[in-house]
């Protein structure tokens, strides 16, 4: 074979392989935000919920090709969001953030409940090979300081279980802000869930990261 021709068919594969690493490149990486009230925008407009917010940040840093369904449900307890896991999460989500435990905590339930129906749902999303990032939630201060201490702790114990990513609180920055909250003193504002949006993006962006990085492009 002539050198000319080898040079040729050389210089064809790299073409060939820099389209097929583009195509993979522009492949959208599917999100699925599983969550409760918080995070499904109860009392905003649709466009104004953390998901719309969230993918609007991500684009206007020039972070393309993504979309983020919302599987948020007022009133959603962890075990909730655990029984409903594999139908609110459709085949081809490539990343979830787990947004549960608000309900619980508010509903005074045990913790050891909480953390049992979160740690099957980031089972569950491993056996899919599914990237998660879990956002964590404090308990309210006037259930007591043991229940505190025990509820606050299932976020951090949980994302070093599994290896996930973790926010530590969703709510940082807002949660006991009145200018932050709609009248409820529970659920945030639109400005509100900006100032959310603000706090974890550069976590969901690791967790972007991840999801290419295993698609190996």
């Amino acid at each position: 074979m002539g050198v000319q021709r080898l040079a040729a068919i050389l210089l064809t594969f790299a073409c060939l392989c820099g389209s097929f690493a583009a195509q993979a490149d522009e492949k959208p990486v599917k999100i699925v935000v599983l969550g409760d009230s918080l995070s499904a925008g109860y009392g905003l407009p649709a466009e104004a919920a953390f998901p719309a917010r969230l993918a609007a940040a991500l684009k206007a840093k020039g972070v393309n090709g993504i979309t983020i369904a919302n599987a948020g449900v007022s009133g959603d307890t962890a075990s909730g969001g655990r029984d409903r896991l594999d139908w609110s999460v459709a085949e081809g989500t490539d990343a979830v953030i787990v947004e549960l435990g608000a309900n619980d905590a508010l509903r005074g339930l045990d913790p050891k409940l909480t953390e049992k129906a979160l740690d099957a749902i980031l089972t569950r999303l491993k056996e899919r090979r599914i990237a998660v990032l879990l956002a964590g939630m404090k308990a309210p201060r006037n259930m007591g300081a043991d229940y505190a201490r025990a509820f606050d702790a299932i976020y951090p114990a949980l994302a070093e279980r599994h290896g996930v990513l973790l926010y530590p609180f969703f709510l940082e920055g807002v949660a006991g802000d009145a200018a932050l909250n709609l009248p409820d003193g529970i659920h945030p504002t639109a400005a509100g869930i900006d100032r959310i949006v603000t706090g974890i993006l550069p976590k969901v962006e690791e967790l972007i990261a991840r999801v290419r990085v295993a698609r190996g492009n």
